[in-house]
């Protein structure tokens, strides 16, 4: 973009990037605000104004103006599984921010008509039936009616899924077909399925049903990879830390991001961990592990961070709230083992972990092998989602050298939480004041993309605000947090929990050059729109990876989405919604805008001779004969 009073200086120095005439919040207490930024060779060189950034440009220097628009630290998302859904987003009709079921039916009868035989039409996470204006869940009589002949899976959450019969009939569900351990498949009066599954309370039901899905194949797995990334960018994320999960084998299905990493084509940095998929073995994979890789592998772009979120699966609990709290067998004796090894040799880890129930046994383990001095001893390690946490707990978990990583899953199952454990419970769920307040690090993130949309600024409205996508209020204000402290889960603590702090997380000379300026002022927008912003132009040290509004085409250019009839190549991702704050005044000169408009269209008609040359006249029927 042109900008006048920059004249190349033609240093050899030079910055690749500069960024001019914004509102830098940088995250640094020695700076905390600036108005232009810039880059080189990946890293941060000048944070300042625009005279402090002159002396940097040179003849190749790309320089953008902000606008006064709010720049931020590069966002990023500490638990996310983005390798798992970047392997099937193409594949994926997203429901995220649709506001009705009827719009969410149409969209997949129209996906329903383009899809190939053989292929399934499936919407898995980011919604929840809270935030249709119909708050209900589609029939199976409407899947039906929507696509008669073609698979069509719709998960809702932890707790169900929605199949219409050709999906029965692909997935193999008959009369015949026995109910999994921990879910069910409801049936009508003679026995056959009727197309609701439920996890009753384990998800695997849900999970192990998409996985018989067709899949993608060979170049495709990059094309969805990186439309994904680019989806992420979008919203400012220029980092996210990889929960791995259940079917996300390795190596396998961490090839991807490791050729897209050789190529130079991620767009988006990746700490990953490793998640032992096959109970009864956890130990040997683990051990496996150990002796092939260590943590901090990699680069700046992709690297291992340890082990988790599940080390042993009879460690586990779940988040279905429409279901009891789960009775978890004794699963010390093994859980023991696993973090005895990864203590020992130097990983960290993370544990999935919704209840203090499950908190109180894991910490017993940790105390337990504290006093043999593995705790703390230095590793990285803590426990996520912990919606029930108790105060007792965090001075444990704080005592033992540990950390969290928190997510609005609330933002979509806060009413069944509600009406299960109360209003009580609700406010605490979870108790993040609680954990800042003893100087724990607490990292955010979204669990997406099955259940929560891995759209951070919903998980940063949900902070600040303490709302469902419902909008219904739990948490109180001793629960919230301000702006400033949200972002700083979204940027600092994230950088903290994969030891990156030194680098990234704060827009400061020698620190990645990772940044999003933003379509609103996230400082001053009205609390009901914070969920709306999205990110202009994000940039990746120093590349610009995404571009909008008047910054389109600064970014690279992706391959089409393929396969050509993928729902993301006619709906694409999230469905963005426009901001509801508006005041009185801006309304007013919105108003304005939309009667000069209306009077430049009457005079364009008449210059074509399409209307009377006449003057426009206001018709009020109160003052007719």
């Amino acid at each position: 973009m042109p900008v006048g009073g920059l004249v190349p200086r033609a240093p050899g120095n030079a910055a690749d990037l500069v960024v001019r005439n914004a509102k830098i919040h940088t995250g640094d207490p020695v700076r905390p605000q600036a108005g232009a930024i810039a880059i080189r060779e990946g890293r941060i060189t000048v944070v300042g104004d625009d005279h402090d950034v002159a002396a940097q440009v040179g003849p190749a220097t790309t320089v953008v103006d902000a606008l006064g628009r709010r720049m931020v630290p590069g966002l990023n998302d500490s638990h996310l599984h983005v390798i798992r859904g970047g392997l099937n987003y193409v594949l994926e009709l997203r429901w995220d921010g649709v506001p009705t079921l009827r719009q969410g039916l149409a969209m997949l009868r129209e996906q329903a008509a383009r899809t190939p035989r053989g292929q399934w039409v499936r919407v898995v996470g980011g919604w929840s039936a809270e935030q249709f204006a119909e708050r209900r869940l589609p029939t199976v009589a409407e899947l039906n009616a929507a696509a008669p002949d073609t698979p069509v899976f719709v998960l809702h959450l932890y707790q169900s899924a929605v199949l219409n019969r050709a999906a029965l009939r692909a997935a193999g569900y008959t009369r015949d077909t026995p109910d999994p351990k921990g879910g069910q498949i409801v049936r009508g009066r003679g026995g056959e399925p009727t197309g609701m599954l439920l996890a009753a309370p384990s998800a695997l039901i849900l999970y192990s049903t998409l996985a018989k899905a067709p899949v993608l194949d060979g170049e495709d797995k990059k094309t969805s990879t990186r439309h994904f990334l680019r989806e992420l960018n979008r919203f400012g994320l220029t980092s996210a830390i990889d929960a791995a999960g259940g079917f996300q084998n390795f190596p396998d299905n961490y090839s991807t991001v490791a050729e897209l990493a050789k190529a130079g084509q991620l767009s988006l940095r990746i700490a990953y961990h490793l998640f032992p998929q096959t109970a009864g073995q956890e130990i040997d994979d683990l051990a496996r592990w150990i002796g092939m890789a260590r943590p901090e592998d990699g680069d700046e772009w992709l690297r291992l961070n340890g082990a988790g979120e599940n080390l042993t699966w009879a460690a586990a609990d779940f988040e279905n709230f429409t279901q009891p709290r789960p009775e978890l067998t004794d699963y010390e004796a093994e859980f023991e083992k696993a973090v005895r090894l990864l203590m020992e040799n130097g990983w960290g880890f993370r544990l999935h972990a919704t209840y203090d129930e499950t908190i109180r046994r894991d910490l017993a383990v940790f105390e337990k092998l504290a006093a043999e001095g593995l705790f703390p001893a230095g590793n990285r390690w803590l426990f996520d989602h912990a919606e029930t946490v108790s105060a007792d707990s965090l001075d444990r978990i704080a005592a033992l050298g540990g950390a969290l990583s928190v997510q609005n899953r609330l933002s979509f199952q806060g009413e069944a939480f509600l009406r299960r454990y109360g209003p009580g419970a609700a406010a605490d769920a979870p108790p993040v004041r609680a954990m800042l307040e003893r100087g724990l690090t607490v990292g955010a993130g979204t669990d997406a993309t099955r259940v929560s949309t891995y759209n951070p600024w919903v998980a940063l409205h949900w902070l600040v605000t303490g709302r469902t996508v419902g909008d219904l209020v739990l948490r109180p204000p001793h629960n919230r947090v301000d702006r400033r402290t949200a972002l700083a889960m979204f940027t600092e603590a994230g950088a903290a929990l994969t030891g990156e702090e030194g680098i990234k997380g704060v827009l400061r000379p020698g620190f990645l050059g990772d940044l999003a300026v933003l379509s609103e002022d996230y400082f001053t927008v009205p609390e009901q729109d914070i969920a709306h912003i999205e990110s202009l132009l994000t940039v990746v040290g120093g590349r610009i990876v995404h571009a909008a509004a008047e910054y389109e085409g600064l970014d690279e250019e992706l391959p089409p989405v393929s396969p050509a009839w993928s729902p993301v190549a006619h709906f694409g991702g999230y469905r963005a919604t426009p901001v509801t704050g508006l005041s009185g005044a801006r309304q007013a000169e919105l108003l304005g805008q939309a009667v000069a408009e209306s009077e430049q269209h009457r005079q364009w008609r008449v210059r074509r001779g399409l209307a009377a040359e006449t003057e426009s006249t206001v018709f009020d029927p109160c003052f007719s004969l």
